[in-house]
């Protein structure tokens, strides 16, 4: 949207001076600047519009004591009636959870419910170790097949094409049916 107030204000500071320029500069600035109305004894001073300002002042309060307001709430609320986390002695077989390291009631239950837990993150690092491993040994396994082919002067002239069983079912089972048909000759 196009902010017209920028436009009018290098106006508006020029008319401020209008006793140190000459009068007929001085008449134009201020008539760009004033409105003249019923007759011209009354006048409006016409200013930038604050419309965008105050709606976005409006809609931060909004948008803050709808997302502050609840949180503030929770966090009230967990430490004074929660409040921290107490050591205790662990009974005998029984292996603790891994929120249950942490202090704050807060922190257990992002712990607990958003972040995995770090014996789902370390699995997931040895499959990533486990599949760059299986990316090298294929890497290197092709390297030693063309170091073989440039030694023996061979070249690829073969290839696999993989067959579809389905394909093969049905070709096979049709072949029958016209063996069935034709019957022993």
């Amino acid at each position: 949207m196009v902010n017209w107030s920028n436009f009018l204000r290098p106006v508006a500071n020029f008319a401020k001076y209008r006793a140190v320029l000459p009068t007929s500069a001085a008449r134009n600035a201020v008539q760009m600047q004033l409105r003249q109305m019923s007759g011209g004894h009354d006048h409006m001073i016409v200013k930038p519009s604050r419309f965008q300002w105050d709606k976005f002042k409006d809609l931060l309060h909004f948008y803050t004591m709808i997302g502050l307001g609840p949180i503030v709430g929770i966090v009230l609320y967990c430490n004074i009636f929660i409040g921290p986390a107490q050591l205790e002695p662990i009974p005998q077989n029984y292996e603790p959870k891994h929120w249950e390291y942490h202090k704050h009631p807060i922190s257990r239950f992002i712990a607990r419910y958003i972040h995995p837990s770090p014996q789902q993150e370390y699995e997931k690092h040895l499959h990533h170790l486990f599949e760059e491993n299986e990316k090298s040994q294929i890497r290197l396994l092709e390297d030693k097949i063309r170091a073989k082919m440039s030694e023996r002067n061979d070249y690829q002239a073969y290839y696999y094409r993989p067959i579809i069983a389905k394909y093969h079912r049905i070709s096979k089972q049709a072949a029958d049916e016209l063996e069935e048909l034709r019957g022993d000759i």
